[in-house]
């Protein structure tokens, strides 16, 4: 009898979204509208934007791959095989994640839960 168990397999975790950045970048434009304008206003919109993809985007940790989805679409699926780093900036208040594939590198601001991200790239991808 064949099982189709894999022993070490682990279970699909979504990440939850946080809006610690894009409300702490809308909160920081309002004031800064008085004194520059424009700055405040391109710091309302950043933060806004953000807002909009912590709400619309999805990321999953599979037994292969980190996907994104943007509602049920799958957009990108990176597979583990082919990272060779990764990195979260600023430890204390996590604002951007790094990680480097085989051909690309990747930037991507902290809008999903960094103590669920953290533990899952451990478990998933150790850094080298």
């Amino acid at each position: 009898m064949n099982s189709s168990v894999v022993p070490n397999s682990t279970t699909t975790v979504e990440l939850k979204p946080s809006y610690n950045i894009p409300v702490f970048l809308v909160v920081a434009a309002i004031p800064l509208l008085l004194v520059q304008p424009w700055l405040g206003g391109l710091l309302g919109i950043l933060g806004l934007f953000l807002m909009l993809q912590a709400v619309s985007l999805r990321f999953l940790f599979t037994d292969t791959a980190f996907d994104l989805y943007r509602g049920d679409k799958l957009i990108r699926r990176f597979p583990y095989q082919e990272w060779q780093n990764w990195r979260i900036f600023w430890d204390k208040v996590p604002i951007l994640f790094y990680f480097k594939e085989i051909n690309s590198i990747h930037f991507l601001p902290i809008l999903f839960d960094p103590k669920t991200l953290k533990s899952c790239l451990e478990q998933r991808c150790p850094r080298i």
